[in-house]
């Protein structure tokens, strides 16, 4: 009998090959004016797969892609791999000698660049040198060329294990670590996000959280499958967001809380209610009560979502019961501001202590996020010492630490480079973080440790206020005062905006070197 009939190696470029069938009439990709059916996009990406290899791509090479939240950057997720080839989504934010670095480790041979960003691919690719390609993309560029002129090929997936793509870390800390994907992983987590986010083939996907992101949390492939519409907004800024939830249809959109405070800050927030309910969904950092709070008043459900770059993004999501809707909306806050338990292709999540063991489930018991299961990497690129570091036991540890809660569901405490230790005593900076912005004139906080030369380090608060907002060191201290015990509030508050990488995340590094200069 031919073991094949109960066996097919999953990959999700396949939901793009589903989608041309079933709603191959209908638009699935936006752009400004641009507009794509599902049956257009597919072959613009067969015909870039075959230009690719006409050019010289061959299985298993590594095409790097340097893009905004376009129409290009949506058809290398397809066309690369449609090519047998390795996708390397580049941070359209690092320096050309940091992307020179990434370009050289994963050993790219080809990059594809939009318009916008020529310079820095031009420079970068001087830094690196012969054997790479640089393949310009826009109306007149390389690209529509190759796409104009491309053959339609397909290089069937084998081994579902086998490499999808490379993405690197921020690198805040040390080089950027190059994250390996694979097929089974990034199907299934696409299959996760599009049904923990209830999406359908009414969906209107804005594409506000980078595509280099995590591969965009696998929504690049996601929202295809539900045959959603992919909304590409190259350039964010709030009032866009605004526009585009008014006029566009939109249902969903992702996140980070930086990002979303931006938003519900904005002139335009809450001036004309939604037509329909907006489905976001947010993590990199936990987001407060206050922020939660504020986004149900302008009529949009939020889903907290906790991942790394290791687990393709949310590995871990708050789970709403139906009967919370009935607790008083503060209550709802606290709840949807845990982490939560795991997404539905995952395995539970675990919190253990030094030695590997679970701590107790009573909500304080701090220890080490674990994670295992599909949608866990394959390992760091070219580096199998720190692989077998970060899973000493067959278990993923996070650098995360949190505690996990009588019903199981998880709640992050702080990284652990984050935890603060004064006198003996740890100290919670996402604790204080969330008293503080309880305050009603705090837009943003980031808590760090400060050298003291009595306690060894103590907490300091940087602090952006809200436009035309007013409060003062004093004040914000004993607002914490009167909610946390008194060796938990900051010892100094620093008024100013905050660093923040590419992604919306603070860089707390920074604010700590700035600490240790001072």
């Amino acid at each position: 009998m031919d073991p094949s009939f109960n066996f097919e190696p999953l990959t999700p470029t396949a939901f793009l090959h589903r989608a041309a069938q079933v709603f191959g009439d209908r638009v699935g990709v936006i752009q400004d004016d641009l507009r794509f059916t599902y049956a257009e996009f597919l072959k613009r990406c067969l015909n870039l797969s075959g230009a690719l290899a006409a050019s010289g791509v061959k299985p298993g090479d590594r095409v790097a892609i340097l893009a905004g939240n376009s129409h290009v950057m949506l058809a290398a997720h397809y066309a690369v791999p449609f090519a047998g080839a390795v996708l390397v989504a580049l941070n359209t934010r690092v320096t050309p000698a940091d992307m020179a670095f990434i370009l050289k480790h994963a050993g790219a041979s080809v990059l594809i660049y939009d318009p916008e960003y020529a310079a820095t691919a031009t420079e970068a690719g001087k830094l690196v040198g012969r054997g790479l390609r640089l393949i310009g993309s826009g109306n007149d560029g390389d690209l529509e060329d190759m796409i104009a002129g491309g053959s339609p090929f397909l290089h069937p997936v084998a081994d579902e294990r086998s490499m999808l793509a490379i993405n690197y870390t921020s690198g805040t800390t040390a080089q950027p670590k190059g994250v390996m994907y694979h097929h089974r992983g990034a199907y299934l987590q696409a299959l996760a996000m599009a049904l923990h986010m209830g999406m359908d083939s009414d969906s209107v996907y804005l594409w506000t959280l980078p595509m280099f992101h995590c591969n965009g949390w696998c929504f690049p492939w996601g929202v295809t499958a539900v045959g959603g519409v992919h909304l590409c907004l190259p350039k964010l800024d709030a009032a866009s967001i605004w526009r585009h939830m008014r006029e566009s249809g939109v249902t969903h959109f992702c996140a980070a809380p930086t990002v979303l405070t931006m938003t519900i800050w904005d002139p335009q927030a809450g001036k004309v209610d939604l037509p329909r309910p907006v489905r976001i969904g947010t993590g990199g950092a936990p987001p407060t009560p206050a922020l939660l709070e504020r986004l149900q008043a302008l009529g949009m459900d939020i889903t907290h979502l906790y991942g790394l770059t290791e687990t393709y993004g949310p590995a871990v999501l708050c789970e709403w019961r139906s009967d919370w809707n009935r607790l008083p909306l503060t209550e709802q806050a606290m709840l949807k501001s845990r982490q939560g338990v795991n997404n539905v292709i995952g395995q539970k999540i675990r919190v253990v202590n030094e030695s590997g063991g679970d701590v107790e489930t009573d909500g304080e018991t701090m220890g080490e996020i674990a994670i295992r299961g599909n949608n866990v990497m394959l390992g760091y690129y070219k580096d199998e010492e720190t692989t077998r570091k970060s899973c000493p036991d067959g278990w993923f540890r996070t650098g995360d630490l949190g505690v996990m809660h009588p019903d199981g569901y998880i709640e992050l405490r702080d990284r652990a480079k984050d935890i603060i230790i004064s006198g003996g005593e740890n100290i919670s900076s996402v604790e204080i973080e969330s008293a503080l912005t309880t305050h009603q004139a705090v837009l943003e906080v980031a808590v760090v440790a400060g050298p003291d030369e009595k306690w060894g380090e103590v907490p300091i608060a940087f602090v952006t206020l809200k436009d035309g907002a007013a409060a003062t060191d004093a004040e914000l201290i004993d607002h914490v005062r009167a909610r946390l015990a008194r060796f938990k509030a900051p010892k100094k508050v620093i008024f100013g905006p905050l660093p923040k990488t590419s992604t919306g995340k603070v860089q707390k590094k920074v604010l700590r070197d700035r600490l240790r200069s001072a």
